[in-house]
């Protein structure tokens, strides 16, 4: 085994992060490193990290890079030493962690990404609940809030399912939101309403 396989298998994202100072919650949730976070939104997983903020993401060796300005040969030097696995320790500690499964590689991109998109259009409804809502039950529903009332539980849930659930759900999650193009119409959407909003600030008076 080489140098990068050998940190891969023996330290996961998780216990790199914690090693190096990063605090996570129960849900593996932890503020980002990389850009200015105030709640967290980095998502540690055992063998890649995900930012749901600034899409920062990799495994254990880009992990360390990043947070120390180092290359990825040095980032994992780094690991060797750290977590003891140089020449008078052979890897066999490397083999107490079990490989990855197949089916998570090959649908880790679809997977990520489609928590990105639910996380983003989350945050939009949460702002849209708040914002547009009514001043009085008189009041007529901005259609805003009526949409953030009836979608919030759903995204949420499927939110919960893409980041918790066991891998074949998660799997199957994933699947059926890029099957039916939901996740794509939702993702463009977005990026439009984001464009009309930079736009509109744009044209805003000085």
């Amino acid at each position: 085994m080489d140098v990068f396989q050998t940190v891969k298998a023996a330290v996961s994202v998780r216990e790199a992060a914690e090693h190096y100072g990063l605090k996570a919650n129960r849900s593996h949730m932890a503020c980002c490193p990389f850009h200015d976070d105030r709640h967290p939104s980095m998502k540690l997983n055992e063998d890649y990290f995900y930012c749901f903020g600034c899409g920062a993401t990799g495994d254990v060796v880009e992990l360390t890079a990043r947070l120390f300005g180092l290359t990825a040969y040095e980032a994992a030097q780094k690991l060797m030493e750290d977590f003891g696995l140089g020449p008078d320790k052979p890897p066999d500690a490397a083999a107490l962690r079990k490989p990855g499964h197949p089916i998570a590689k090959a649908f880790r991109e679809d997977e990520v990404y489609c928590q990105r998109v639910i996380c983003d259009y989350l945050h939009v409804l949460e702002d849209w609940k708040v914002r547009y809502a009514p001043p009085s039950p008189e009041a007529e529903w901005d259609d805003r809030f009526v949409e953030a009332c009836q979608m919030l539980d759903r995204m949420e849930y499927l939110a919960d399912i893409l980041t918790f659930s066991n891998l074949e759900d998660r799997v199957k999650a994933a699947g059926m939101l890029r099957k039916d193009g939901k996740i794509a119409a939702l993702e463009k959407r977005l990026t439009r309403m984001k464009e009309e909003e930079e736009n509109g600030r744009k044209q805003e008076p000085i």
